[in-house]
């Protein structure tokens, strides 16, 4: 029977670059997905903030053109708040490229990634599949999702607050519109959160996200309803592509790692609770993810695990989960209106450029691990992955 010191769960961008990060410190690392294909069951709109991208090197031709504008409208459409940043603000990615490069990043750094495997559960170190052999393993990650197994299985923490979201992608005609961010704040159509439009001039991504109780008419037809006059929507040019999953948003959860494994990506919370921004987070957490991860396989010693703990970072998401619980009360569309009004004056637009444009949507994560046996910092891989970081959303 094959032993690994790494099993991973997962191969989203949590998993594969926390896969590669733990393969190139020289473990032995295996990935698993039930998916056969990466650019299957995408769930995010791929959407990198400019903290991401001054802070790590993503392939510049995954990336679509930058946008500095974004508007932000009240139910009636009327009159739209517009900020307009001095510099790129959002750039949206080929996310199945994303995937693939990903996955050739964490291949050629030693990690063995297989797909179409379906994790099926494990105890006492052994990890069972639908789809191929058990393994004896040392150490898992869970990178498996929102409702994550792996978390279940390790008596860890578990995501219990959720908004789900749904989005229609399809490419637009070259020359036809100027890049640009449209939210709508519309509890008919997303009750505790955003209907939104986001073009870059080459694909247009039209979705909706809310409270899955307060969406009685299901969200596909909400969807569907906001797209007939979404702000700022072209024509689709090509086939449309339809994506959509659940998001945590209650902050990055306490416990996550014991002597068995951790959680990685949104299995861990790692979403920012107001802008339910994932990806940075996700590539933030990874690193010290893999940092704690090989320096207990190393050292055996269980107080390096302390050091991936979420309380640190949840006491820094109190701001944001106050106005996340405000956010969630504006449930009628002159409610909507009104907090869209309050935002005209200096005062409301600067708030909402510094959450909108801020550098501070989710906090660092990468304080040094404790000296002792081992002293790391997370690992600062060579430029030539999907996502080394230069020395610092």
């Amino acid at each position: 029977m094959r032993t690994v010191d790494v099993l991973v769960v997962g191969a989203g961008l949590a998993g594969l670059h926390t896969g590669r990060l733990l393969a190139a410190q020289g473990l032995d690392v295996l990935v698993v997905d039930r998916r056969r294909s990466l650019s299957a069951g995408i769930r995010t709109t791929g959407i990198f903030v400019r903290r991401t991208l001054d802070d790590f090197d993503l392939p510049d031709h995954l990336l679509g053109p930058g946008v500095r504008d974004m508007l932000l409208y009240p139910p009636s459409r009327r009159a739209p708040i517009r900020l307009t940043s001095d510099r790129d603000e959002y750039r949206v990615a080929d996310m199945a490229a994303v995937y693939q490069h990903a996955y050739r990043a964490a291949q050629s750094a030693g990690a063995r990634v297989l797909l179409g495997v379906r994790y099926t559960g494990g105890s006492a170190g052994l990890a069972r599949f639908a789809d191929a052999e058990p393994v004896t393993v040392r150490f898992v990650v869970g990178a498996d999702g929102a409702r994550s197994r792996v978390a279940r299985e390790l008596g860890l923490d578990v995501n219990r607050r959720f908004l789900v979201g749904a989005e229609i992608v399809h490419p637009v005609a070259p020359g036809t519109t100027l890049p640009a961010f449209h939210c709508v704040l519309d509890p008919r159509f997303a009750p505790g959160y955003l209907g939104w439009v986001i073009d870059d001039g080459r694909h247009a991504h039209v979705g909706v996200a809310g409270y899955p109780h307060a969406m009685r008419a299901g969200i596909r037809h909400l969807l569907d309803a906001f797209t007939v006059d979404a702000p700022g929507r072209a024509a689709p040019s090509g086939p449309i592509e339809r994506r959509g999953g659940p998001i945590p948003i209650g902050g990055v959860l306490r416990r996550l790692a014991c002597p068995a494994g951790l959680l990685v990506g949104d299995a861990a919370g790692a979403v920012s609770p107001l802008t339910a921004g994932g990806l940075d987070p996700c590539l933030r957490m990874s690193e010290l993810a893999a940092a704690v991860a090989a320096a207990y396989l190393r050292t055996g010693d269980q107080r390096v695990l302390d050091q991936y703990s979420g309380d640190a970072l949840r006491a820094r998401f109190r701001g944001r989960l106050l106005l996340r619980r405000t956010f969630a009360g504006i449930r009628s569309p002159a409610a909507a209106e009104a907090a869209v009004a309050l935002l005209r004056g200096r005062a409301g637009r600067a708030m909402a450029a510094r959450i909108l444009f801020g550098d501070r949507s989710f906090p660092t994560v990468d304080p040094p691990l404790s000296d002792g046996p081992v002293r790391a910092v997370p690992a600062r891989s060579p430029r030539n992955g999907l996502a080394a970081p230069r020395p610092p959303e």
